[in-house]
C-alpha cells in the first residue's frame, strides 16, 4: 500500500484519476463508495453501507450507477423544471440523469469530471438515452470550465473530499452559481482524528476516507466561500469494513480505533449563494 508521502510525490490528483479510470473501464459496478479498492483481496468487501440506492428515482439508469456515492444529493437538491444543474464529479452520469428527469426538456444538466474514461462512459449512456440537454465536460473542480452565474443548482456525490484544495473548489461552486442559486452535496467528514496508518493510506484517500476533513472545518470552508443558509440535510455514520482495516493495521490497533471517539459520517449539506 502506498502512503501519503508517496501520494504527494505522484500527485494526489493523478492517484485519484488512475483509480477512477480503472473503475470506468470495468464491466460492472464497483460496489464501493468513491472507488475504494476494487481489485485484489479487498474487491469482495461489501461497501454498501457507504452508497445508497437510486433505483426509486425517475431518470435512474443502471448503466450509469457505479455505486460510487455516499448519499443522494439530488433527492435534497430542490431541482425545478427548467433549471440548469451542474454535477461535479459526474462519473458515468448517474446524478445527471436523475437531475434531467427533474429539469425536464426545458432545463439543462452539465456533468463535470476530470477522467477521460468517465466522460466517455457518461456520453455513451446519454446517447443511449437520447438526451439532448445533458452535457458532459472534462474539467477540474478547482477550475470549473464554465462561465460565472450559470447554474441554478450544483450537486456532487462523494467527490469534494477527493479535491486537495477544498476552499478553491467551493469558491468555484460559488462562482458558477447564479445569485440565489444553491448546492446540495453529499460527502464524507470526520469527527475526531483517524489513526495515522489510516490517514496515510493512499487506497483510503482514493476511497474518500483518509481525504475527509473534520466536519466543522468542512462547514467553515463552505462559510468562508461566501455561502449562507448552510444546513445538514442528512447525516449517517459509516464504517470501514474490518477486512480493509486489517489490511492496514494490526488487530489490536483496529480494536483501539473502534473504541475511540472518532466518527466517520456521510453528510448531505446545503448552501445558498446570496
Amino acid at each position: 500500500m502506498e502512503d501519503v508521502a508517496a501520494v504527494d510525490k505522484k500527485n494526489i490528483k493523478d492517484v485519484v484519476r488512475e483509480k477512477y479510470s480503472k473503475i470506468a473501464m470495468q464491466n460492472q459496478n464497483s460496489g464501493c463508495c468513491c472507488g475504494c479498492d476494487c481489485s485484489g483481496t479487498n474487491s469482495q468487501v461489501d461497501y454498501s453501507n457507504f452508497s445508497e440506492s437510486y433505483e426509486h428515482f425517475n431518470g435512474y439508469n443502471p448503466d450509469a450507477d457505479l455505486n460510487l456515492g455516499c448519499g443522494l444529493p439530488t433527492e435534497f437538491a430542490q431541482i425545478k423544471a427548467g433549471n440548469t444543474v451542474v454535477d461535479l464529479g459526474s462519473g458515468a452520469g448517474n446524478d445527471c440523469f436523475v437531475a434531467r428527469a427533474e429539469v425536464g426538456e426545458l432545463g439543462k444538466v452539465i456533468g463535470i469530471d476530470f477522467t477521460n474514461q468517465m466522460i466517455a462512459k457518461a456520453r455513451e449512456n446519454a446517447e443511449k438515452l437520447k438526451l439532448k440537454n445533458v452535457e458532459f465536460i472534462k474539467g477540474d473542480i478547482e477550475e470549473i470550465p464554465l462561465s460565472s452565474n450559470v447554474a441554478d443548482v450544483v450537486v456532487s456525490n462523494c467527490v469534494l473530499n477527493l479535491v486537495p484544495n477544498k476552499q478553491k473548489a467551493f469558491a468555484e461552486i460559488y462562482r458558477i452559481l447564479k445569485p440565489g442559486g444553491h448546492f446540495s452535496i453529499s460527502d464524507v467528514v470526520l469527527i475526531g482524528e483517524l489513526p495515522e496508518k489510516l490517514r496515510q493510506n493512499a487506497e483510503l484517500y482514493a476511497g474518500c476516507v483518509s481525504g475527509a476533513t473534520q466536519k466543522n472545518d468542512y462547514i467553515n470552508t463552505i462559510r468562508n466561500a461566501g455561502f449562507s443558509d448552510i444546513s445538514i440535510q442528512k447525516e449517517k455514520p459509516i464504517e470501514i469494513p474490518d477486512l480493509m482495516l486489517l489490511s492496514i493495521m494490526k488487530k489490536d490497533e483496529v480494536a483501539d480505533f473502534k473504541k475511540s471517539n472518532t466518527g466517520i459520517y456521510s453528510i448531505t449539506i446545503f448552501g445558498k449563494k446570496i
